[in-house]
């Protein structure tokens, strides 16, 4: 666990607002038909991905089998088991994007970051992704860091943008 993420185990008694916010969620929707997919869409946002333990608590409160509750979180691709990292890196690999360098992009990135796609970083700093589009055809290869996007991106560049959120971190 990185030392800012905060513990999700409930029973180690260890709550946070956070634990507070999903209880007022559970709430909110305990009545309403077809609750699941807002709760995890709640419960997302609220831990930044969706925790075994959490959606164990899901699972108890609204009476959905846990089977479900995954086959749910794990069918939508906008749902993620796993920690996101500090900055989420995605490279669009549509057909503009890929005749352009779009997978070579992703290689380097796979290569300098030493992970797949799919991943987080050990450090907790980066997560990589591929996507199919991401809007901005006429400036490919596409690439963005959180909300920021690079276009017409090289492999050259890509030493560079990773540079200008590690230098970041260095400078605090």
């Amino acid at each position: 666990m990185s030392n800012n993420e905060k513990c999700t185990c409930v029973e180690c008694g260890n709550t946070d607002e956070r634990m507070d916010k999903l209880k007022d969620i559970l709430e909110e929707y305990r009545s309403i038909k077809g609750n699941l997919i807002p709760i995890l869409h709640s419960v997302q946002k609220i831990y930044g991905y969706l925790p075994e333990d959490i959606l164990q608590v899901v699972s108890e409160k609204i009476n959905i089998p846990m089977t479900e509750i995954y086959g749910v979180a794990s069918f939508y691709h906008l749902f993620s088991l796993e920690p996101k990292g500090e900055h989420i890196i995605k490279v669009c690999l549509g057909t503009a994007c890929y005749v352009k360098g779009g997978q070579i992009i992703l290689n380097r990135l796979e290569q300098e970051l030493n992970l797949e796609v799919g991943k987080t970083s050990l450090d907790g700093k980066f997560t990589l992704e591929a996507t199919r589009c991401l809007g901005a055809c006429g400036l490919s290869p596409v690439m963005t860091v959180d909300d920021k996007i690079y276009a017409k991106v090289t492999l050259d560049d890509v030493r560079r943008i990773l540079d200008e959120y590690t230098k970041v971190e260095v400078d605090k």
